[in-house]
């Protein structure tokens, strides 16, 4: 199939960041009394921090300040942010395509995080549009954020190709009746619990 865009998530699809983010939640939640497994954490991938937050949270009975607990899992990623590096298949695509395609980055990361991100890995200032968690009400699995990113690079949804690593993200361009490339089947992440 043909495509006249490209649409990337970020958090794993462009960056490695997922080690990252996972030292971060787990420092954070075990504050709270939290459980957050590794593999849990992989599975929620794609949500926004408050809204895994929310669920934790209501899973295992603790009452949390949301907002505050998001912060500070921000704060603990920001702090580690150095050690990120690009997922360089995906980054090379960016590159390639870049002034060729319209290209969009649509994540459930918040902007000052998302940006933080790009400039890390070498990207910043590279993409015709980005939307982010702020932008849309609902998030992965709903499609919203890669048909906002279809809607400001002028570009029809079936003809949107999205890089993504999570089942969230892979779910939310399948909705989105766009076409999708599982990251997951020619990169793995590295872990940090075995």
């Amino acid at each position: 199939m043909t495509f006249d865009a490209i649409i990337f998530d970020c958090d794993g699809t462009l960056a490695d960041t997922m080690p990252a983010h996972y030292v971060a939640w787990r420092a954070t939640m075990s504050r709270y009394g939290i459980d957050f497994s590794e593999d849990r954490f992989y599975a929620m991938a794609g949500r926004p921090t408050d809204r895994i937050i929310q669920i934790l949270a209501a899973e295992q009975g603790v009452v949390v300040d949301v907002a505050q607990a998001a912060r500070e899992k921000e704060e603990a990623f920001l702090e580690a942010l150095g050690e990120v590096l690009p997922v360089e298949p995906v980054t090379e695509v960016v590159r390639r395509s870049r002034g060729k395609l319209p290209i969009a980055v649509a994540t459930g990361a918040i902007r000052p995080v998302l940006e933080k991100t790009l400039l890390q890995i070498g990207l910043d200032g590279w993409f015709d549009a980005i939307v982010t968690a702020e932008d849309t009400e609902r998030h992965k699995p709903e499609p919203d954020v890669f048909l906002e990113a279809a809607r400001r690079l002028g570009v029809a949804p079936e003809r949107c190709q999205v890089y993504e690593d999570s089942d969230f993200g892979v779910e939310a361009a399948r909705r989105a009746g766009m076409q999708w490339v599982d990251i997951r089947e020619f990169y793995t992440p590295r872990r940090i619990t075995s």
